[in-house]
């Protein structure tokens, strides 16, 4: 666990006082929220380290090098299969398409199963996030991201969901399915297309 430990510190120190764009909670808890589904899938304490760091190469300062430097080429690697490239020569808004589909991409080619359950924390973490905020604020959730279509996000989360389907045995992969129904409504949807 001393690998752990040392990944949550170099996280903590990495994230600083950062807020999640979609409901303004500390970045950090988003991270070790992560790691917490991830452990229900593994104990391996490398893909539990890469969970906890999966977001500082795409959203800190923080290095790939550096990772690899301080945890490791498998950490490293693990954590650059997380990481978005943000696609920096376009504004957010027209590469959303193109970066999601890069990272379903990347998904999809992975060899290393920790990439999977490393997916699955993070994913599983956002779609907590959103059914928080769909209970607050309703279809005004989707004001602050740079991709207002909900149908986009739900192609995207459904699309992660089929692609991390060797693990739906597991009661994360179950919560995660539930959570895009609850979130997009699938049940509604699918009641309205049997009614016609």
């Amino acid at each position: 666990m001393e690998l752990l430990a040392e990944a949550m510190a170099f996280a903590i120190d990495a994230h600083g006082g950062t807020k999640r764009k979609g409901d303004g909670s500390p970045a950090i808890l988003h991270a070790m929220e992560a790691a917490a589904v991830a452990a229900t899938l593994t104990d391996d304490s490398e893909v539990l380290a890469a969970a906890v760091l999966h977001d500082t190469v795409e959203d800190t300062g923080a290095s790939l090098e550096e990772i690899r430097t301080r945890f490791g080429d498998r950490v490293a690697g693990l954590v650059g299969a997380e990481s978005e490239d943000k696609m920096t020569h376009l504004p957010p808004e027209e590469s959303w398409r193109a970066r999601k589909e890069a990272a379903i991409g990347q998904l999809r080619a992975a060899r290393d199963p920790g990439v999977a359950v490393i997916a699955l924390g993070d994913k599983l973490s956002n779609l907590r996030a959103l059914y928080r905020s769909k209970e607050r604020q309703g279809a005004a959730m989707w004001d602050c991201f740079h991709q207002r279509d909900p149908e986009a996000h739900h192609w995207y989360y459904r699309t992660i969901a089929d692609v991390l389907a060797p693990l739906s045995a597991s009661a994360a992969w179950r919560e995660y399915d539930w959570l895009i129904r609850q979130v997009f409504d699938e049940a509604s949807a699918a009641g309205a297309e049997d009614a016609e």
